[in-house]
């Protein structure tokens, strides 16, 4: 029934002496007070006009009335009159056996036992100081006992205790004063006086007093007229307003007894016997309360009914149940209880009541005290959970009093709201105290609260608890029990833990997200502050909770798991992207829900079915897929981000270094700084589904980088600076006197205009123009040598990033120390088509830049310039000078991973102009064999350019394998015109094999591939040759005009 294992010492009613007038006073005061605090309320209602102390007065006048007229029936009431020299106080004896008091062991109670109440120690019988009376009538049994208790006391002093009776007990316990009971005593005895077997149930009682007692018998007139209106009032509650019986509310009593009470509101009224007041008044009551049952027709026996209207009986009958508890100590049920409850059940017939709702009261009346008490005497609820099991039995017969309904479904429903509002709530009503008003109160008033529920749910309908419940297996725990008790652990846990979200955000808001402060902090605090809430109730509610529920912990982390479920899904709704704050929230929740469903498990190991049921209701918080989608979202944003740098880049990129010591690309760097943000912020949040991701970041990455790399290689291509190669044609056969009239006149030819826009005297002005000329190379060019520095950045950068990209996803970081040295050493493998874009891309922006270089910027020089109008007075040395200053400018620009190539390719851009000067200088260019020597001294000293002022950046052996053909194409103009004629010829036949007999040549394709053994190149060399046996042979073989 609830009970802990707790002894409390019981005491008997023999504690208290006669107390005074003002001790009862202050005792009744002290239980008003208690009352007044206690939480739960009378569930029968109340009457009007009557006060607490008043039903109360009014109930110990109805038990001593039932008590006294039962005296001819065995264990009555005697009455000793009071008075004498010895000043004993007479007091009656209710049921006294044969050595007085209360006539039964004390020790043995069988109430007591019933109710698992503890029997007090041994001790002396309930007795009082009493006397030999001279007012005791010789031979009574109030004398003749005092007399031997007073021999049988040796040794004792002049006045012997002798035992309380009943009465005394009863009038003490209802803080009666001995004037109301001496005045009740004289009432009783005049109206008994000849009717000894006169039943109580026919006695109206406040009638009687009324008509017996008068203004003499009180201190003064108030106090008589608040005492008959007191009367007044218990007879209009009895007959009137809480009537048994229905009556027409209009009818003459109850019209002639309410004039009366008006009358006495004002005044007392007249009780004398010829008073007219008075004949009225007991003619209107005696109207009222004799009366027959509905149903029973004209004839019926008439009964009489005053007090037995619910729930003025019911009221009357709690305040006498209340009597039962010490006073001083009032979580103790007197030793006496067996004998007050026997004669409490003298007053059924009179009240109306029965056993069945002697049992509720009686259960209502333990459930209370237990209450007002503080819940500090587990007895008080085993002892009302004994009562309900009577109850219980007594709910499932058929056909029930209408009354008795009313009043089970009032304590019923009272003891159940009470103990279930602690129980949806039990860890803040029962997780701080101790034993006794912690889990031992608990799981008292989960007894209660079952037993009372199962009770209502089973026999009281329309009270919210259906027999459904009973049956109902939603939960998993297939009882009723169990089902209430997941119902309980599942409110209280979700109370329990908004209050610690509250606290948590410190103010009663629970929503999370409108926090103005940082949520990832709040909510991993609150994640630890849940498995803590968890292993408390695991450690201390648990226990308790198995005995009704198989796995009540597995329910309460269930539940748990759901409210920060709840308050996780809130903020993860507002999340955007992954960030470090996110990253923490969402481990602290893996780490929860790693606790809870190990704790879960534990709980369920020894259930039927595993726990399946509550398995089932775990939704899995899954972080790892959260961080997957988020992981996912936030590489998307940043891959977003930085393509719209690059398409920034293509929009507003000029190609100017923003320093001398930055001399690439501004996009390239933000770019890179972006990429290497990106990888670090990547690697930094810690979790692992990044590991996964790793690749497809490193594939996003190298699309944008090679789409940035095309970028730079959109720079155009080497042909678009070519010279288009002029037509075949034969050199004219000028004079000697033209031939030095045009070279004297080479000094003032009309200045040409140059690609670029410039304007070039021809060679004489680049002769005479001084040792130092200026660098030629535009600025084009140099916005292609950013490009060449932009692209060995790249390259450096993403090598970097492919390391550490390497680096973190093996994890190999052990300490700062060995970061770099293992960065060092990672393999990298993940940028390799950029890299290779890259590579791809420097050679390609290398020749771009190179051709421009001598084609467009230094044409006055080299295409331009060089042995225009003939070799002797149009060398290479000029060009060379102007060569050597684009070179110095060009190490100067570019980064030292990008001048080797780009001087090995203006290496050879510079041999292929020299090789067009030679092959299609076009009209204003002629050689002949004298000029041999000269075309092959200037080669040697462009040769000699590279391997020098290239300060070792080609290297020798790589100029003389680019400069392999030239030299064999300058080998070509030191043979005379008739060689070359055979050579052609046997070029010609072996390229196209044809014969050589009697055949045609046929014009050889034009491929530019330059060398001593292509036809075209022979020919080209021939169509420059100023000599009649190369006019005649090109004339005759391919008909090609003279030069105009």
């Amino acid at each position: 029934m609830g009970r802990l294992q707790h002894h409390h010492r019981s005491r008997s009613a023999s504690s208290f002496a006669r107390s005074s007038e003002a001790t009862a006073a202050d005792i009744d005061a002290r239980s008003v007070g208690c009352a007044a605090a206690d939480a739960v309320e009378c569930p029968f209602g109340r009457v009007d006009g009557l006060a607490r102390a008043e039903i109360r007065e009014a109930a110990y006048e109805v038990f001593f009335m039932s008590c006294r007229a039962a005296g001819g029936r065995g264990g009555g009431l005697n009455y000793y009159p009071a008075g004498g020299e010895s000043g004993g106080d007479g007091s009656p004896t209710i049921g006294a056996g044969p050595r007085g008091g209360t006539g039964m062991n004390v020790v043995s109670s069988r109430a007591k036992r019933a109710l698992g109440l503890k029997a007090r120690r041994s001790s002396q019988p309930t007795t009082v100081r009493s006397s030999m009376n001279a007012s005791s009538a010789p031979g009574s049994p109030g004398r003749m006992r005092a007399v031997r208790d007073q021999q049988s006391a040796p040794g004792s002093p002049g006045r012997p205790r002798r035992p309380m009776t009943s009465a005394e007990i009863m009038r003490q316990q209802m803080r009666v004063t001995e004037q109301s009971d001496a005045r009740l005593r004289k009432t009783l005895m005049r109206t008994l006086v000849g009717q000894v077997g006169r039943k109580a149930e026919t006695i109206i009682l406040p009638l009687e007093l009324l008509r017996q007692l008068k203004l003499t018998d009180f201190a003064d007139s108030g106090e008589h007229h608040q005492w008959q209106r007191r009367q007044l009032k218990l007879l209009e509650a009895g007959l009137i307003i809480h009537s048994s019986l229905p009556f027409d509310r209009l009818n003459a009593p109850v019209i002639r007894f309410r004039e009366i009470m008006q009358a006495a509101d004002s005044r007392a009224i007249d009780t004398g016997k010829a008073s007219d007041s008075m004949r009225a008044l007991c003619d209107a009551v005696l109207a009222l309360a004799w009366r027959s049952a509905p149903g029973t027709g004209p004839h019926g026996e008439a009964a009489c009914h005053w007090a037995d209207g619910y729930p003025l009986n019911v009221l009357l009958y709690v305040s006498l149940l209340q009597a039962i508890f010490d006073l001083k100590e009032e979580t103790v049920v007197l030793d006496e209880v067996d004998e007050l409850l026997e004669l409490m059940k003298r007053t059924w017939t009179t009240l109306g009541m029965n056993k069945m709702l002697h049992n509720v009261c009686f259960a209502w009346v333990l459930f209370q005290q237990y209450v007002a008490t503080g819940q500090v005497e587990p007895d008080l609820a085993g002892a009302a959970l004994a009562m309900l099991t009577e109850v219980a039995a007594d709910a499932k017969q058929e056909n029930h009093d209408p009354v008795y309904a009313r009043v089970l479904s009032s304590a019923l429903g009272a003891i159940h709201d009470w103990s279930e509002k602690r129980l949806l709530d039990y860890h803040e009503r029962y997780g701080k105290g101790m034993a006794s008003t912690g889990t031992g109160a608990m799981e008292s008033a989960l007894s209660l609260a079952l037993s009372t529920g199962k009770i209502v749910a089973e026999n009281v309908p329309g009270m919210g608890i259906t027999s459904a419940d009973i049956e109902r297996e939603g939960s998993g725990v297939g009882s009723f029990d169990g089902n209430r008790v997941d119902y309980y652990v599942r409110c209280s846990m979700r109370s329990a833990f908004t209050k610690i979200l509250e606290n948590e955000l410190g103010q009663g808001n629970s929503e999370i997200i409108d926090r103005e402060g940082e949520p990832s902090e709040i909510l991993a605090r609150l994640a630890k502050d849940t498995e803590q809430l968890a292993l408390s109730e695991r450690d201390k509610f648990s226990p308790v909770l198995k005995r009704w529920h198989p796995f009540p912990g597995a329910a309460a982390e269930v539940t748990l798991h759901s409210c920060y479920g709840v308050v996780l899904k809130q903020y993860l709704g507002k999340a955007t992207c992954l960030t470090n704050e996110l990253v923490r929230v969402l481990h602290a929740a893996g780490r929860l829900e790693k606790a809870l469903v190990q704790m879960m498990a534990e709980d369920v190991a020894d259930s039927d079915d595993g726990g399946k049921s509550v398995v089932r209701e775990v939704v899995p918080y899954d972080v790892e897929s959260i961080v997957a989608r988020l992981l996912k979202t936030w590489i998307e944003e940043r891959l977003r981000i930085a393509k719209e740098c690059l398409l920034r880049a293509k929009d507003t990129e000029s190609w100017i270094p923003k320093s001398k010591s930055e001399p690439y690309a501004r996009s390239a760097v933000d770019l890179m700084k972006l990429a290497k943000t990106t990888i670090d912020e990547f690697f930094g949040i810690p979790v692992s589904a990044r590991d996964d991701m790793v690749q497809d970041l490193a594939d996003s990455l190298g699309e944008i980088f090679q789409e940035y790399i095309n970028f730079l290689a959109s720079c155009g291509t080497k042909q678009s600076y070519l010279p288009s190669l002029p037509p075949l044609t034969r050199c004219n056969q000028d004079s000697r006197i033209i031939r030095l009239w045009r070279r004297a006149a080479t000094p003032c030819r009309v200045p040409a205009v140059s690609p670029r826009g410039g304007v070039y005297h021809g060679q004489s002005l680049s002769s005479s123009g001084g040792h130092n000329p200026r660098p030629s190379t535009s600025r084009g060019t140099r916005r292609l040598y950013v490009r060449l520095n932009t692209l060995h950045y790249l390259l450096s950068h993403i090598h970097a990033l492919d390391k550490s990209l390497s680096f973190f996803s093996h994890g190999r970081c052990t300490s700062p120390t060995s970061c770099a040295a293992n960065r060092r050493l990672a393999p990298s493998s993940h940028f390799d088509h950029a890299r290779a874009a890259a590579q791809s891309t420097i050679g390609s922006v290398a020749e771009v830049a190179a051709y421009r270089l001598i084609f467009l910027d230094s044409h006055h020089s080299f295409y331009g310039g060089l042995y225009v109008g003939g070799v002797t007075d149009a060398r290479i040395r000029p060009a060379l000078r102007t060569l050597k200053q684009n070179l110095s400018l060009l190490v100067s620009v570019l980064v030292d991973r990008a001048q080797p190539v780009a001087v090995r390719e203006v290496m050879k851009a510079s041999f292929q102009a020299f090789l067009i000067v030679l092959l299609a200088g076009g009209s204003d260019r002629s050689f002949t064999t004298e000029d041999h020597a000269m075309i092959e001294e200037d080669f040697r000293s462009l040769k000699r350019a590279f391997c020098t002022r290239g300060e070792g950046l080609v290297a020798e052996e790589v100029v003389e394998a680019e400069a392999q053909a030239v030299e064999g194409v300058v080998a070509l103009m030191g043979q005379t015109a008739e060689q070359l004629v055979e050579e052609f010829g046997i070029a010609t036949c072996e390229s196209s094999g044809a014969g050589s007999t009697g055949q045609r040549l046929p014009m050889p394709p034009t491929t530019r591939r330059w060398s001593r053994t292509d036809p075209s190149t022979i020919l080209r060399v021939l169509c420059h040759r100023d000599e009649d046996v190369a006019s005649h042979f090109l004339k005759r073989a391919f008909q090609l005009p003279k030069r105009r």
